[in-house]
């Protein structure tokens, strides 16, 4: 059962709060918006408050919310979702198509509303996204980080921090002669000192002791950018004490993990872009499924890590200039603006079947890498 609630849930919330944030700005600006949909297909379930009709499709892979447009015919809306006709079957004299045989007024399009309010309406998706993961990396870091004491935890044999006579226990007091903060401002002298000596005043109990430690330089890789950097290093840990970090510094965490995972998928596609790393290495919906039902396995924290991370990938994925993307959507918007009218309906045709082509061999491409993946793993288990 965990094979398949796992990946539903995770995607589930991340495509939910992705066409929410459509949803609500469209709402908020009065954009006509009768359908809101996670998953594709025919509908599972749905349920139809006031306007909109709101639905499960049999397909979760992703959603849309169908917004009222005057080159409806074309799909020209934000995320798919068919044409709005009436339904002959079941309509209502007093609503709008298609739960009625009412049109819908011109001042309910899409294109009616300036390009401000068409551009905020797109990017509502990205935004909720963002904040999504930005919520959970503070909410994660509220829980489990704790503050990291003076008191070291340990101390690596052979280290300069060893050889120099630290051990296991030692409080950090002063560095170069002046108090310290906390542990981070130890840390930031260390790491700038490789090679000089650093005078440390330590209490061992209750008894002061002065030692001197030359830091060792060291490579560190930023794992969100992947610039290589030197580091002074002398082979300690900190202690951490038994509180959690308060909300303030959750907050700085929180929004610096959130920001790496948005630059760490600007990297991995700049790589791509410049042949540094292989397209084989890309993953899909198989590589999803199989994260989160490990994500699962492990407890909450991880499985909400991972629905930030996806999450944040979500949102920076959209925003590439694609057609049928969100950021595809908004240049041609801008184009429009800047031409001072729609492009042709023929343009926007092809502009979508574009689109629609680069989306759907990216999703055989990260599909076939999948598969490799469980395949060479079935073959390397039966030959281990």
């Amino acid at each position: 059962m965990l094979v398949w609630l796992a990946p539903v849930f995770v995607l589930g919330i991340v495509v939910f709060v992705h066409e929410f944030g459509h949803f609500l700005a469209a709402k908020a600006f009065g954009v006509y918006a009768p359908r809101f949909s996670i998953g594709f297909g025919p509908a599972i379930a749905k349920k139809r408050f006031g306007e909109t009709e709101y639905r499960i499709g049999i397909l979760p892979i992703g959603g849309y919310v169908r917004m009222a447009s005057r080159l409806d015919e074309t799909s020209a809306v934000l995320e798919g979702g068919g044409e709005l006709v009436a339904d002959a079957d079941n309509l209502d004299p007093d609503e709008m198509i298609p739960f009625g045989s009412k049109p819908v007024p011109e001042d309910r399009w899409f294109e009616s509303k300036s390009l401000p309010a068409r551009l905020i309406i797109m990017l509502a998706g990205v935004t909720m996204n963002v904040v999504l993961g930005w919520a959970i990396n503070v909410a994660l870091v509220k829980t489990y980080e704790h503050a990291a004491t003076s008191r070291l935890s340990l101390v690596v044999a052979d280290k300069p921090a060893a050889i120099a006579g630290f051990q296991k226990g030692d409080s950090i007091v002063a560095v170069n002669g002046a108090p310290i903060g906390g542990w981070d401002d130890f840390v930031a002298v260390i790491k700038r000192s490789s090679g000089t000596p650093v005078a440390v005043k330590v209490l061992r109990g209750t008894t002061p002791l002065s030692l001197s430690v030359t830091p060792v330089s060291d490579t560190v890789t930023d794992p969100s950018t992947g610039t290589v950097s030197r580091e002074g290093r002398i082979g300690v840990a900190a202690g951490q004490s038994d509180e959690t970090v308060g909300i303030g510094r959750a907050v700085v965490d929180g929004s610096q993990a959130t920001l790496d995972m948005g630059t760490l998928v600007f990297t991995s596609l700049r790589r791509i872009a410049t042949r540094q790393t292989s397209v084989s290495e890309l993953g899909g919906p198989i590589l999803i499924a199989q994260s989160s039902v490990q994500a699962a396995k492990q407890g909450g924290s991880v499985l909400f890590y991972l629905i930030a991370l996806l999450s944040v990938n979500l949102a920076v994925f959209n925003l590439l200039p694609v057609p049928i993307l969100d950021g595809g959507q908004i240049v041609v918007q801008v184009v429009e603006a800047a031409r001072g009218q729609p492009l042709s309906d023929r343009a926007r045709e092809n502009v979508a079947r574009v689109g629609l082509a680069l989306i759907l061999a990216l999703f055989v491409m990260v599909t076939f890498n999948d598969i490799k993946r469980l395949v060479v793993g079935v073959v390397a288990g039966h030959a281990g």
